[in-house]
């Protein structure tokens, strides 16, 4: 008991750096809504109520999420990670990749969302085919670090097969296949397959270890996107359908309450499905080859029921208080007479709305881990938050005007990939990871129903005009990140020109130096 206590009060700093830092990423989003719903947007009391308790429930889901990721999914997936490379057997390492990939792609909660967005196709049809799709493009990123092939040349052929697919797929298609490569990458997809890509890269001792250690993400992500266009081609759909959220009516606090009651049990239920396999599988390679202590296992754990509350947490508040008034707020701001101000609306949300995105907290954690503070938190919070706001205004002027995707798509990640050519290989694989990280569950639960909502009130395409938000979310840090990338290997240049030369001894001097001395 007294153990139990001590460790309790242990965890106390901790929580409360989280709930800190949860604060800090949800609260700019909530103070912007509010200032939009008294000033431009008006909106009922009842949406804004759930908003902010939704609010509410994703501070506290985010608090519980990232310590109990950095307590269970990190060490789970490095562990996994090191157990598989160690036994030096290809076979063994092809099938624990796809099947590790497939897995988690199952367990990850918004392809659940995906699969109801894509009526032409059956679910489970969908969702096989999606999670085959990670399955077979994480053993490639395993197989890429174990033989250390470089990152950009693989990223340039697999993205030129996706968009030469894609003149092949019809139009409806088009936005939801490239938002599920945003959308699979999720919250319980990222901080496993990450530390996977730590837990191989500990195996080799070569001084690029570390910089192959990332990537793992920026491939998975491209696995939905070819499995989704290929469906597209054997289903060819017409059109596809929409469904509006529900807009909530309550008219007190009872009610309130029994809306966001309503919804926990679906979520408990999905979280606890999705880390379902996870677990099943960890226990198994505990049992086989790795043999951790009690305590550790203990400690995991733990970590695994702070996960469950934290992403039960999100969720609900995610789905049920935020997706409604996201959707309600496009449609009064984009029905204004001065339609155009969802433009420079949308960056500023989605320059904020990305810091409360849970697994860019794993992301941030890592890199500044693995480079030894060289790449900040700071400087990679930044750096993704400029990229959402420019993909977010780009979507938002989409929404507008009905204009294809693939007029963003293309020059946007032919640019990321020529900058892969002329930045330091770590930066590359950040920037591709970063791109499935920053379109999470936020993304997908409040921008893209702003988009939605946006484009009921203009009359557009519903299907080819306002998804795709994710897309976009995911393409823009690729050139962000890169950019960063360039600016600190400039700076490194310019410290290395600044330091003045090591003086020679006299024995390195040659004949002349020696006679003018």
């Amino acid at each position: 008991m007294e153990r139990t206590v001590e460790r309790l009060r242990g965890s106390l700093p901790k929580l409360k750096a989280k709930l800190l830092e949860a604060l800090s990423a949800v609260l700019p989003i909530v103070g912007i809504v509010v200032v939009l719903c008294f000033s431009v947007a008006p909106i009922s009391p009842s949406i804004l109520l759930c908003f902010l308790l939704g609010a509410a429930m994703i501070i506290v889901g985010v608090m519980f999420f990232t310590l109990g990721a950095e307590a269970s999914m990190t060490p789970m997936g490095e562990r996994v990670g090191t157990a598989v490379t160690r036994s030096r057997s290809l076979p063994v390492i092809i099938a624990m990749g796809f099947l590790l990939g497939f897995l988690i792609t199952i367990s990850e909660p918004d392809l659940q969302v995906l699969a109801g967005q894509v009526p032409a196709v059956p679910n489970m049809t969908l969702i096989l085919a999606v999670a085959a799709g990670v399955g077979i493009f994480l053993v490639l990123a395993l197989l890429r670090m174990l033989f250390a092939i470089p990152l950009p040349p693989m990223l340039v052929f697999f993205y030129i097969v996706v968009f030469v697919l894609a003149l092949f797929v019809p139009r409806d298609f088009l936005a939801v296949a490239f938002d599920s490569g945003g959308v699979t990458t999720g919250p319980m997809t990222v901080p496993f397959i990450m530390a996977l890509g730590v837990g191989i890269s500990a195996i080799r001792n070569d001084r690029h270890a570390a910089d192959d250690s990332f990537g793992l993400v920026a491939l998975c992500s491209i696995g939905p996107i070819l499995a989704v266009l290929i469906l597209g081609m054997i289903f060819r759909p017409e059109d596809g359908a929409y469904t509006a959220p529900v807009l909530p009516e309550i008219t007190d606090s009872v009610e309130l309450w029994a809306l966001f009651r309503s919804g926990l049990p679906t979520y408990m239920k999905e979280i606890a499905i999705s880390l379902l396999p996870i677990t099943a599988l960890f226990g198994i390679f505990q049992v086989v080859s790795l043999k951790l202590s009690i305590r550790t296992l203990k400690k995991i754990g733990v970590g695994l029921v702070y996960t469950y509350i934290g992403l039960v947490l999100f969720l609900t508040g995610a789905n049920v208080g935020f997706m409604p008034a996201g959707n309600y707020l496009g449609q009064v701001m984009a029905g204004l007479d001065c339609r155009w101000i969802i433009v420079p609306v949308g960056m500023v949300i989605g320059y904020f709305i990305v810091k409360a995105e849970p697994a860019v907290y794993v992301l941030n954690r890592q890199v500044e881990e693995i480079t030894d503070g060289a790449i900040s938190s700071t400087a990679m919070g930044a750096s993704l938050s400029v990229g959402v706001a420019v993909s977010i205004g780009l979507a938002m002027i989409r929404v507008l005007t009905g204009v294809s995707i693939l007029w963003f798509l293309i020059p946007g990640y032919a640019i990321a990939i020529i900058l892969s050519f002329f930045v330091p290989h770590i930066f590359t694989a950040i920037a591709f990871d970063s791109g499935g990280v920053a379109s999470g569950p936020m993304t997908a639960t409040f921008l893209l129903p702003f988009a939605q909502g946006a484009c009921v009130a203009v009359g557009g395409n519903i299907v080819t005009d306002a998804f795709g938000v994710v897309a976009m979310v995911a393409m823009t840090p690729l050139i962000a990140i890169q950019i960063l990338g360039m600016v600190y290997q400039a700076r490194q240049r310019a410290a290395a020109k600044a330091q003045p030369a090591p003086a020679l001894s006299f024995d390195e001097l040659d004949d002349d130096a020696i006679i003018e001395l």
